[in-house]
């Protein structure tokens, strides 16, 4: 029986080790692949992407009824300011994921009040502007999605302008 004692426990060490960076590296990667995927338009621009469709799902099941604004972001040169201009009468929001795709920030059109907003996201230590609204992220990188709600899928082509007066750039320093 002892002479099992010793590849039982090298074959836990391995499974925990194995365990271990699996939970601390796989998040890292599947948000690698999200940014190559949304950030058509580059990293720290807003890509509007276009609807899904069977042949083109940039993320695993995305919703038909949702036309998908995204900044994939790289804050390692600096703050980034990210202004939402909600589109009347749609539901819309904003989430923030960091580069380990936890959520770090919500808001919604309601939460709002319907009413254009800024963000701006910044790293511990980063200085951003005064009475800015501040979200801190942990991570350099990552994505902020914003999800429009529409009616019927025709209605993209109505709602696109509107969309795209959101928006997402590097913070400049003032002069």
């Amino acid at each position: 029986m002892r002479a099992w004692l010793g590849p039982l426990a090298a074959g836990l060490v391995v499974a925990a080790a194995s365990a271990w960076a699996a939970i601390g590296y796989i998040p890292h990667g599947l948000m690698n692949v999200a940014i190559d995927r949304l950030g058509q338009s580059g990293i720290n621009r807003m890509s509007y992407g276009n609807l899904a469709t069977p042949e083109r799902q940039p993320v695993v099941r995305p919703s038909p009824d949702l036309a998908y604004s995204s900044c994939a972001f790289d804050l390692s040169a600096g703050p980034l300011a990210i202004d939402v201009v909600p589109v009347p009468d749609r539901y819309s929001s904003l989430s923030i994921f960091d580069g380990a795709t936890d959520v770090v920030f919500v808001r919604n059109d309601v939460e709002a009040g319907g009413q254009p907003y800024r963000i701006i996201l910044a790293r511990e230590g980063q200085t951003v502007p005064p009475g800015a609204e501040v979200v801190r992220v942990g991570h350099d990188r990552g994505i902020a999605l914003i999800h429009l709600l529409l009616k019927e899928p025709s209605e993209i082509g109505e709602l696109d302008a509107a969309r795209r007066r959101s928006s997402c750039a590097p913070v400049t320093k003032p002069k």
